[in-house]
């Protein structure tokens, strides 16, 4: 029996271009300490890849543990852009990394701006506002975190600490009605002229 954490293939093909868009907010970070390893870029570009329809998902399940071997010796904020960019490549093997792609990158930006405590809000929010009506349908087909063993959102590390506080954030996003911007609610991180895009 297939997990509910799989989703189709038409869905993990959607949440696919927005798992890239979030690890892709992040990936400066790591570029920046370890210019040489294209790893983690060149998982994002599959990643985006794949979202298009232009690679299949066996091919995709094969060759998306190149972010996760990223270069040692990385400040906080680097070592968590790196799995941000390798979760976003296992969404065609499994749709729920697609959170796992972007609790990494919100993670990533609060170690970047431990002076800003807000800073993870504002990810989150971004991530969240950048969601298509179709993204937003299939995320909410996911188990809430903790709730179901048979994948990524399992009592792991996607499911505890800070992680598991911003998947947890994300889900209750996904589910209040009327959080797309444009709608009855403001979005807080264009509205305070984010200059992140």
């Amino acid at each position: 029996m297939r997990s509910p954490q799989t989703l189709s293939e038409a869905d993990r093909r959607i949440v696919a271009a927005w798992a890239a868009d979030c690890a892709e907010r992040v990936l400066e970070l790591f570029e920046a300490e370890a210019p040489t390893d294209t790893g983690p870029r060149d998982a994002i570009a599959r990643t985006r890849a794949f979202a298009r329809g232009e690679l299949d998902v066996a091919g995709e399940i094969r060759g998306r543990f190149g972010a996760q071997r990223a270069s040692r010796n990385l400040t906080a904020a680097a070592a968590a852009a790196a799995p941000a960019a390798g979760q976003a490549a296992s969404v065609p093997h499994m749709g729920a990394h697609a959170l796992g792609a972007a609790a990494y990158a919100a993670k990533a930006a609060g170690l970047a701006r431990a002076d800003r405590p807000e800073t993870i809000d504002e990810e989150v929010r971004w991530q969240l506002d950048r969601m298509s009506d179709a993204t937003r349908q299939a995320l909410r087909q996911l188990p809430l975190v903790g709730q179901n063993r048979s994948g990524p959102l399992g009592p792991g590390l996607l499911a505890s600490g800070l992680l598991g506080a911003i998947v947890r954030q994300l889900q209750a996003g996904l589910a209040e009605p009327g959080w797309a911007c444009g709608r009855d609610r403001a979005c807080p991180a264009r509205d305070a002229g984010s200059s992140r895009s």
